[in-house]
């Protein structure tokens, strides 16, 4: 490597030291300024690079000290280099280009589980049930088959082509297709329906570009089926675009309320508050979190709890409540680094300690079910000074994510260790496609929408005789007895993934949540009315 692209990513590196250094609080007794710690990484780098004993990779370096220098800062600054910017930003741009299919890998074969609506896949004539076994001439089978081969080959810039040969069981050649690639959606909102006559539901899996549109046309067919209250399920959100939660935030909260502000050391304080606009200003509203609801969902949760909107239930959130700004570097990679805390309305940080570490950080979920907070909500305690108060004077606690107003807990008897290891190595999955393969046409026939299908389709004896074989044939024997409520989960759930096969995955959570035991508190809740009169007057102190 040349001298020039040597000096090139020095500056890189002292770059990368000046920005890391920005947001850091406080340095230890061996006190630099920035130009001081510059010139010092400067001349270690050059000494490398002039007397080490072997040829050194000066790119590899820098990167390596990059990475290793920011998890010094907190565990959500990181640097993503240029080869996986695009894909880390894929989910959150909501699309990327491709051929439009949902694929699963089944037996060394691309078994085409739907294709998306309206996109290139469907236009051309691919079918669910079809087998994708040829990719511009390419065997597409065997053992080399795997997610990335399938990637790498049908994704592509939009209005290239791309040539598979499919195996459809009505046919007994292969059948040839010519796919223009296109943009496809990757929906951040997973299902929309009535719970009941006067209950929607909403579940959003990520705050993403499109996560408003997608939103405002699900509220939109839920009101012209006489939606008067609102189920909106966060659970396992892991969060996206802070807009987007505050636009979010802003469909429910009157006019000029304070819906979460930021500040950091070299971040000044910003407020952000809602405005008149916005469809779901009254009405009951009921959100659903767990420890897996994060950043955004949290802006959500606690601006809705802060000013007594609705009632928030399930378990505790994650707990980050960092904002990360992304800082372009000269290769194309960039840093994301965290350059603001967010509090809620009330004034709470609900971040969550990180000053042990990035390994000790990510160890607490299972912290939290050591010490039974998943089960009993008297294992979680919050220290007075963490206290703070609704608008209403309820009490809530920062530190630690938002803790909801209906604690519900994780129930682990209704999944058996059996019911486990058929999902982890994807013997049900496997099952359900071979089961769909031999049923589809009479599926069809007998069930031609998801409203007859859950009225009228049960597993029957036979069904789950089959999967058993189906596993002991994996090498999966079945050694134990299932309890009741575990037996009737596994039979709800491959009710629920055959239907999401069929009719796609605001099916799977239909079924699913009718023995949900959030979902059904939630109904409880709005019907009853009791916590709600609650809201609307101050508690006594």
């Amino acid at each position: 490597m040349n001298k020039l692209r040597f000096t090139s990513l020095l500056k890189v590196f002292v770059l990368m030291i000046a920005l890391a250094f920005i947001s850091l609080k406080t340095i230890n007794a061996q006190t630099y300024t920035s130009k001081e710690t510059g010139e010092k990484l400067l001349t270690a780098l050059h000494y490398i690079k002039t007397f080490y004993v072997d040829t050194v990779n000066e790119s590899s370096i820098v990167e390596k000290a990059i990475i290793n220098m920011l998890k010094e800062l907190d565990p959500h600054s990181v640097y993503i280099s240029k080869e996986d910017l695009e894909k880390a930003e894929e989910g959150l741009k909501g699309n990327f280009e491709g051929i439009g299919v949902t694929f699963q890998i089944h037996s060394d074969t691309i078994h085409v589980i739907s294709p998306v609506s309206g996109g290139p896949s469907e236009k051309a004539g691919i079918h669910a049930g079809d087998m994708i076994v040829k990719i511009n001439d390419e065997d597409a089978t065997g053992e080399k088959v795997d997610n990335k081969f399938v990637f790498d080959r049908l994704r592509g810039k939009k209005g290239t082509e791309v040539n598979v040969s499919i195996k459809r069981k009505t046919n007994k050649d292969l059948l040839d297709f010519t796919i223009i690639r296109d943009k496809i959606p990757i929906l951040s909102l997973d299902a929309s329906y009535m719970l009941s006559p006067e209950t929607g539901y909403i579940k959003l899996n990520r705050f993403s570009a499109t996560s408003m549109k997608e939103y405002r046309e699900a509220m939109k067919k839920l009101s012209e089926q006489g939606m008067q209250n609102l189920v909106l399920d966060l659970r396992n959100n892991s969060g996206g675009y802070m807009h987007t939660a505050i636009e979010l935030s802003d469909e429910f909260l009157g006019t000029q309320k304070l819906i979460v502000y930021t500040e950091g050391v070299s971040s000044p304080k910003m407020e952000y508050k809602s405005t008149a606009r916005g469809s779901f200003k009254k009405g009951k509203l009921v959100l659903i979190i767990n420890e897996g609801s994060a950043s955004a969902s949290e802006i959500v949760s606690g601006a809705v709890q802060d000013w007594d909107r609705g009632i928030v239930i399930g378990r505790r959130s994650f707990g980050k409540a960092l904002v990360q700004k992304p800082f372009p570097l000269p290769d194309g990679s960039i840093i994301r680094l965290t350059t603001a805390k967010y509090y809620t309305p009330s004034g709470r940080s609900i971040q969550k300690p990180y000053e042990n570490g990035i390994e000790d950080y990510y160890k607490d979920f299972s912290r939290r079910a050591q010490n039974g907070e998943l089960v009993n909500a008297d294992s979680i305690h919050f220290p007075d000074s963490l206290k703070y108060f609704t608008s209403k004077h309820r009490t809530v606690f920062g530190g630690g994510g938002i803790m909801p107003d209906v604690f519900i807990p994780w129930d682990s008897t209704i999944i058996s260790d059996y019911y486990t290891k058929l999902i982890r190595k994807g013997i049900l999955s496997n099952y359900i496609i071979d089961y769909i393969d031999d049923n589809r046409e009479d599926l069809n026939e007998h069930y031609p929408d998801i409203d007859l299908f859950i009225k009228d389709f049960s597993v029957e004896e036979n069904i789950l005789e089959g999967l058993t074989k189906y596993a002991t044939e994996e090498g999966l024997t079945k050694t134990e007895e299932v309890n009741p409520k575990a037996m009737e989960f596994q039979i709800q759930q491959t009710k629920a993934l055959i239907a999401r096969n069929l009719y796609g995955v605001n099916a799977y959570f239909r079924i699913m949540n009718e023995i949900d035991e959030e979902c059904n508190k939630a109904l409880e809740i709005i019907n009853d009315n009791t916590l709600f009169r609650k809201l609307s007057v101050s508690s006594k102190q």
